[in-house]
């Protein structure tokens, strides 16, 4: 194909998958239950942070993650007390156990006080590019006291980490096209400078559509992909997200 034709391709690809029914069955839905601006920001943060693995199990054990919460995520961080936490000491997804979970909501306690909350340590953006602002992340979330073993859970794209999970959470705060799917609440950082969250599904499609060449899902690989696909749209580049995750996921592309 062209780049012409890949456009169209891709572009009617993303009105196929862009819509409410992708909600469904998709861990996105976790932060669709709420109405509250930070509620939907961290619900959102939780259920990217655990999205990996069988997407039935993530929807199930992000929903459990709420209702240890009270299903009121943003007032539960603020104001939990101690003993609280230990409602936590049976939930574990995958490697992601009960201490990564205490030292989270501890992590997103201390980003709301002291760091003008998920949307305001994300807000500055140097490079038209996000990787740094993940990086930078990273690092105030981990000023708390921790364990080691938990800040795997936060990739970091400058040690090159593709950084998928949390490059989709960017994707569902950030994107407003009014398709019903991502939330478009944060209005101070640009859907064009965000990159696609690259795993085995959108990596393998871009490889066979000629817009990825590195073997490896890196962040040189997330780089590539953005290059592309900002020629192809460069205000809102992730759009192709749903393009290339339902090829792979739903269409075996």
């Amino acid at each position: 194909m062209n780049q012409g034709d890949l456009k169209d391709f891709l572009d009617e690809k993303v009105l196929l998958y862009n819509n409410p029914n992708f909600i469904e069955s998709d861990p996105i839905q976790i932060p669709h239950r709420f109405s509250i601006k930070e509620d939907i920001e961290i619900a959102g943060f939780l259920s990217a942070t655990i999205a990996w693995g069988n997407r039935t199990m993530i929807i199930r054990n992000a929903s459990k993650m709420m209702d240890l919460m009270g299903n009121s995520p943003y007032d539960f961080v603020m104001s939990h007390s101690p003993n609280q936490l230990e409602r936590f000491d049976s939930f574990v997804h995958r490697t992601f156990n009960a201490i990564d979970f205490k030292t989270f909501i501890t992590g997103l306690q201390h980003i709301y006080t002291n760091h003008k909350g998920l949307e305001g340590v994300f807000s500055t953006t140097e490079a038209h590019s996000m990787q740094k602002n993940i990086s930078d992340f990273k690092k105030k979330f981990f000023e708390i006291n921790h364990l080691q073993r938990t800040q795997k859970h936060i990739s970091d794209p400058l040690n090159n980490s593709a950084a998928k999970r949390i490059n989709m959470y960017l994707r569902w705060m950030v994107r407003n096209d009014n398709a019903g799917v991502d939330f478009g609440i944060w209005n101070t950082v640009s859907p064009a400078f965000l990159s696609c969250p690259l795993d085995v599904h959108s990596g393998n499609v871009a490889r066979k559509l000629g817009l990825l060449t590195r073997k490896q899902n890196d962040a040189k690989a997330v780089l590539e992909l953005d290059t592309n696909l900002r020629i192809l749209d460069p205000n809102d580049p992730t759009k192709y997200d749903f393009a290339l995750f339902g090829l792979g996921v739903f269409e075996g592309f």
